[in-house]
């Protein structure tokens, strides 16, 4: 597995560490060695969302302020499509806090593992910026009226509270959160590549199919599936009671 750690000590997802982790994840999704990646935070908490300071940074000329946010928030965007579209498992390791565009991370992310003090948000609507980018992933990750109750409030949920809701898999406590967090992805990482590679890519393409199109396309990944040589070998290996020797083929 590789793990891409965010932020040295910082919490802020600034351009410079989107672009950061946009490279660790592209090197990441290159080495055949790395089956599963998790994304941590360094500094005293996972995310706390876009650079603020970055954001006022630019002058007062209207036109360069507007290129500057469509900029960052195209980035943004960017960024959390290359982790949906990576051909491997990205499991958040989530201690502190994570909001705005941080908890947007954690709902983009395949998994979550979160430390019982991690505490989550999309705080914008108190500062007069709707967490609108963080929305879309957040609405995805959560049900429509728990979303928009975060969006709408700004107020933070406890790790519990979000294991409820469905923005993170697993709570443990801050001691336990990183080896919590490698034991998962080892588990998936014994798996086939291929077969995470295959799973992941139809998992996220069916969501945006009607009912029927969506079985339609499972049925044609599924036929795919079984002519790989690692679902006859996961077969082979059942029948005969004995562990499988995946090719990743």
């Amino acid at each position: 597995m590789n793990r891409v750690v965010l932020g040295y000590e910082k919490i802020a997802l600034s351009v410079a560490l989107m672009s950061a982790l946009q490279e660790s994840l592209e090197r990441a999704a290159a080495d055949q060695a790395c089956r599963v990646i998790i994304i941590a935070g360094a500094g005293p908490a996972f995310c706390a969302g876009h650079d603020l300071r970055e954001l006022r940074s630019e002058d007062d000329v209207s036109e360069a302020r507007r290129e500057t946010y469509r900029r960052i928030f195209a980035q943004c965007s960017a960024l959390m499509l290359q982790i949906v579209r990576l051909p491997k498992p990205v499991i958040a390791e989530v201690h502190g806090i994570a909001t705005a565009a941080g908890c947007q991370l954690v709902a983009t992310c395949d998994l979550a593992v979160a430390a019982a003090e991690a505490r989550f948000a999309t705080p914008g609507v108190n500062i007069g910026l709707f967490c609108s980018t963080p929305m879309v992933a957040l609405s995805r990750a959560i049900g429509r009226k728990p979303a928009m109750e975060m969006l709408l409030t700004g107020e933070l949920i406890d790790a519990v509270g979000a294991k409820a809701l469905g923005l993170v898999n697993r709570v443990v406590p801050a001691a336990e959160l990183s080896a919590a967090t490698a034991a998962l992805a080892s588990q998936i990482a014994g798996k086939s590549a291929l077969t995470l590679k295959i799973g992941k890519e139809a998992f996220y393409r069916q969501a945006e199919l009607d009912l029927a199109e969506a079985y339609n396309y499972a049925s044609e990944v599924m036929t795919k599936n079984m002519l790989a040589q690692d679902a006859s070998e996961g077969i082979d290996a059942f029948l005969e009671k004995r562990p499988p020797v995946w090719q990743d083929a």
